[in-house]
């Protein structure tokens, strides 16, 4: 079990650090959610900047590899600049608070990831660790792109249902959804993602959690390779 999070202890002069490779902003956070991921991604060799004040300008100007923020007034502001933005228009944007269903409302900003409020350290640790490859750019060990979008899934006798992405592949895409599908369902898949306009894709659901399913797409499909080609340049930017 994890141990309550507290003070950090203070690094001593023989005390080893990590290179940093890579920055991610904090934009408008409260003390304690700032400690508390800075620990978190800390222990992965990524350096934290708080931002409060022209956070937007800052965005545009200055390069980051990550931002965290709120999802409350003035958050669309700021991931308009970070998405339009020459250096960062790829940076792994964090939606700090609400549900993913309140996160699709900002679906075309590509938010990649949510930590969820209360912020607890073991949640938030899991899921820097979860995504801190795709930041330090080690995109040859990383094959899927986390990213939430809104997604419609239309099986073949009809069935329609509207979820939202958890992750993408040049091969595939597993969402978020209270429906049911049942694995084995063939269907049509239809998503946009940041610079890729909508796109659907013949597919088949190949497995079934709790509230959540992976969709395989059809190789046969020659839409599919719109999905490649994006995951590509993603990968390669």
């Amino acid at each position: 079990m994890e141990k309550a999070f507290g003070t950090a202890p203070a690094r001593t002069p023989n005390s080893p650090t990590k290179k940093v490779a890579a920055r991610a902003a904090l934009v408008d956070l409260k003390e304690s959610s700032r400690y508390l991921l800075t620990e978190c991604f800390r222990q992965f060799g990524i350096e934290t900047v708080l931002v409060s004040s022209s956070a937007a300008e800052r965005l545009r100007q200055e390069k980051f590899e990550a931002c965290v923020l709120n999802l409350r007034p003035g958050a669309e502001a700021v991931m308009e600049a970070a998405r339009t933005s020459l250096s960062n228009s790829r940076l792994v944007l964090y939606g700090l608070g609400g549900s993913a269903q309140e996160a699709m409302r900002y679906s075309k900003y590509g938010i990649n990831a949510m930590f969820q409020e209360p912020l607890e350290r073991p949640a938030a640790l899991k899921l820097v660790r979860a995504t801190h490859m795709l930041v330090l750019h080690e995109f040859r060990r990383y094959a899927r792109i986390p990213i939430m979008t809104e997604v419609t899934v239309v099986s073949h006798d009809g069935h329609r249902l509207t979820a939202s992405s958890i992750e993408i592949s040049s091969g595939g895409m597993s969402v978020k959804s209270a429906e049911d599908m049942p694995a084995g369902t063939n269907v049509d898949i239809s998503f946009s993602l940041l610079t890729l306009p909508r796109v659907s894709v013949r597919g088949v659901v190949t497995w079934r959690k709790s509230k959540s399913f992976g969709v395989h797409f059809e190789p046969a499909d020659e839409r599919r390779q719109r999905v490649k080609e994006w995951v590509d340049a993603y990968l390669e930017s």
